[in-house]
């Protein structure tokens, strides 16, 4: 057995064992919380087998676990029991905190940031710090007047989900468009009133997940916009107003 090392007052130096048994605390202080956080998805799961349980997390207040259920936060207990829905809000400071607001907009963020990795359009102007989605009809002339608003904007990243909802010929243009060669030229070109040739054949397409994500979202008309900070803006709205809820949302 290796003798203790002493310090310069001849006491046993324990800084390097203290560590130790405080990582050894954490962990498993925090192994118990993470066993109960997959029970209960499991558990979920399992009786709810039409939904997605997307994630478990123990809450900070009322001995609750907080559930994403298709991008929708809701709640539950320690049994998986019971599970309500609505917001939480924290009244210790004013003006009251709405968290259960702000962990639903984060789902959503990651929601629309895997789907655009491969289905959205994207356009880059400026440096392309600020992040915008955007769900377009390429007949909907809402949407044509929100991208001329786009179009003033500066330092921004686009990503346009082709939403062709209002009639066959919406699909088939959003088809052309996403079947472009530069589909981000197309897809302006189309929505400044322009017209695309047909691609023969087509090519492998994106509206059966966007499809998919119009449904998770609950996107029903067009044009719809979610800020990077995780609003959503439904319907027309100036470049003006955009610029200042981005600056709000900070």
């Amino acid at each position: 057995m290796k003798a203790q090392r002493k310090n310069d007052d001849g006491e046993t130096d324990m800084s390097n064992w203290r560590l130790a048994f405080l990582l050894a605390g954490a962990i498993l202080a925090a192994s118990p919380a993470l066993a109960d956080e997959a029970k209960i998805k499991r558990d979920l799961q399992a009786r709810m087998p039409g939904v997605s349980v997307q994630s478990v997390t123990k809450a900070p207040f009322a001995g609750l676990y907080e559930v994403v259920l298709d991008g929708e936060v809701v709640y539950t207990d320690a049994k998986a029991e019971y599970f309500f829905s609505g917001d939480i809000y924290d009244i210790r400071r004013m003006p009251p905190r709405n968290l259960t607001e702000g962990n639903a907009r984060r789902s959503t963020l990651g929601v629309l940031a895997k789907a655009a990795e491969e289905v959205a359009i994207k356009s880059v102007r400026g440096n392309g710090a600020r992040v915008l989605y955007t769900f377009e009809d390429p007949n909907c002339s809402f949407c044509k007047a929100l991208r001329a608003e786009l179009a003033r904007m500066k330092d921004v990243t686009i990503y346009t989900f082709p939403t062709p909802i209002l009639s066959q010929d919406s699909a088939e243009k959003s088809l052309a468009a996403w079947c472009s060669a530069d589909r981000t030229a197309a897809w302006e070109k189309l929505m400044a009133g322009g017209t695309l040739p047909a691609i023969a054949g087509g090519c492998e397409n994106p509206l059966g997940k966007v499809a998919a994500l119009l449904k998770r979202l609950d996107v029903t008309s067009t044009p719809v916009m979610f800020l990077g900070t995780g609003q959503r803006i439904n319907g027309f709205v100036t470049a003006d107003k955009i610029e200042q809820a981005l600056v709000a949302g900070k």
